[in-house]
């Protein structure tokens, strides 16, 4: 297979922040596509936006990527950021001369032209039609002047856009959508767009146009909100007679109200996402159903049968909820499906980022802790709370025991507690031996119920509600506990 006929897909962020979870199933779908079809998965990168581009913001772009496991076959290297690929730049603030020659070429042609008019005289024309009641498109007095007195124009110091000229086409433009089938637009949608910039920064329909020919793409998935651009890049393929690449474009993602998602609400990056916890492979998994689906409908999917399985066919084109309760399960489901040994190296720095005092070299603890605690998980982050309760230094009786406290049962139920831990026979618990030492408090004492479970429980993790004890006592010290009950007792 030549170049030309090989599947060549891009994602094409701009480096103006994190990746949003959005851009993330876009650069998902189209690299799921690439490999299912042998294809090249490219990332190139829309900074002609210089006062909102920087580098920064790419290293965090490529990070989010490389966290995802979403690996480009050509574009910036991942560490240096230099390109990689036979295609480059891949920066478009590198690729300026490109777009000046290929605009130089649609004026030659007269195809586009020398724009002078102000910002102000725009603005009186969008009043003007604004006063008529009309929505008319600018018209520029320059459209039909030569090129050469363009120039001179030019070359006396005179500034001007260089702008696409379409009052004459008069037709439909229709193409069909991998996702959407058929769309038709008229061309009289717009009016004569910009190319360049007065100071000959292209604008992103021109960029995205030349980009897409030059780099032989073939397929473009992207968001929704790009469909009203399609016409305007349909027109610059028309004109310099390129072959046009198949279009697709995506779902858009709504939040829980139904509302397109936005930055605004709630943890919509993925590196938002990585801090609170959550595993790359379960977040691909959860964004690749918002818009398309398994054909046996399973909901738990391997990247590998996604590759296997995916398909433009099974894209939809309504909107998808982005549910978090949903995430939540999801990654629970991954989280519960990690050997113990695994869990417990992505847990491990969460819990020393809390400053948590806990045995972490006794990897038998270790091991035991992520068995009793992984079913109690829906998040790494989880486990700062869960496994916050065996650290002795963050032991404190909390105000709503007072009431446990004030019971006439509670202190013999503690005094007995004490006594029955300072007989046991070892510094470790299991289980039933638990079990046996509160059932012996409960018939020696003649207590039950609330009376007898809930001082234990504000004896071993200072509050009457909470975690079971008989999965907690197991990873404490008889030392430990010994130190707990008499602090409740001073109480």
């Amino acid at each position: 297979m030549n170049q030309k006929n090989k599947i060549r897909v891009r994602f094409a962020p701009s480096p103006t922040g994190y990746l949003h979870v959005g851009g993330a199933r876009t650069a998902f779908y189209n690299y799921l596509f690439a490999k299912n079809q042998g294809g090249d998965f490219i990332l190139r990168i829309e900074d002609t936006d210089q006062a909102r581009s920087t580098e920064e913001s790419l290293k965090m772009v490529v990070h989010d990527l490389k966290w995802l496991g979403l690996n480009w076959d050509e574009g910036p290297d991942a560490i240096t950021l230099k390109d990689v690929g036979a295609f480059g730049p891949y920066k478009q603030s590198q690729r300026l001369d490109l777009y000046q020659a290929v605009a130089q070429e649609l004026l030659n042609q007269g195809l586009a032209y020398y724009c002078f008019l102000t910002d102000e005289e725009i603005e009186a024309q969008k009043k003007a039609s604004e006063a008529a009641g009309t929505m008319a498109h600018l018209v520029s007095p320059y459209e039909n002047w030569p090129l050469e007195k363009s120039k001179a124009e030019l070359r006396n110091g005179k500034t001007a856009v260089v702008r696409f000229k379409t009052r004459e086409l008069k037709k439909d433009y229709t193409f069909t959508d991998l996702v959407r089938g058929q769309v038709t637009f008229p061309s009289d949608m717009v009016g004569d767009f910009v190319l360049l910039r007065s100071d000959g920064m292209p604008v992103y329909n021109f960029c995205c146009a030349v980009d897409d020919h030059l780099m032989q793409i073939s397929h473009v998935l992207r968001a929704e909100e790009h469909l009203s651009n399609t016409l305007r890049q349909l027109m610059i393929f028309e004109a310099m007679k390129w072959s046009t690449p198949q279009f697709g474009h995506l779902s858009v993602v709504l939040d829980e109200d139904k509302q397109k998602m936005s930055k605004r609400k709630g943890a919509t990056s993925c590196f938002q996402f990585m801090e609170e916890g959550y595993l790359p492979e379960a977040l691909l998994n959860f964004i690749a159903l918002l818009g398309w689906s398994h054909p046996e409908e399973k909901e738990i999917i391997t990247i590998d049968e996604m590759i296997k399985t995916f398909s433009t066919s099974r894209l939809n084109a309504s909107g998808a909820v982005f549910d978090g309760v949903k995430l939540k399960w999801m990654n629970a489901q991954y989280l519960r499906a990690l050997p113990d040994d695994q869990l417990w190296a992505l847990v491990k720095p969460f819990l020393l980022k809390a400053n948590l005092n806990l045995p972490f070299g006794n990897q038998q603890w270790a091991y035991q802790s992520i068995r009793t605690f992984k079913t109690h998980m829906e998040t790494l982050s989880d486990a700062v709370g869960l496994y916050g309760l065996l650290d002795d230094s963050q032991f404190q009786i909390q105000s709503e025991s007072s009431e446990v406290l004030s019971w006439e049962p509670t202190k013999p139920v503690l005094m007995k507690w004490k006594e029955l831990l300072q007989a046991h026979d070892s510094e470790t618990f299991l289980e039933s031996d638990f079990l046996r030492i509160e059932n012996d408090v409960k018939t020696s004492l003649n207590v039950k119920g609330k009376n007898l479970f809930q001082p234990i429980r504000v004896a071993v993790i200072g509050k009457p509600q909470g975690t079971e004890l008989k999965i907690l006592v197991p990873l404490m010290s008889r030392s430990s506990l010994i130190d707990r009950v008499e602090k409740v007792l001073a109480k």
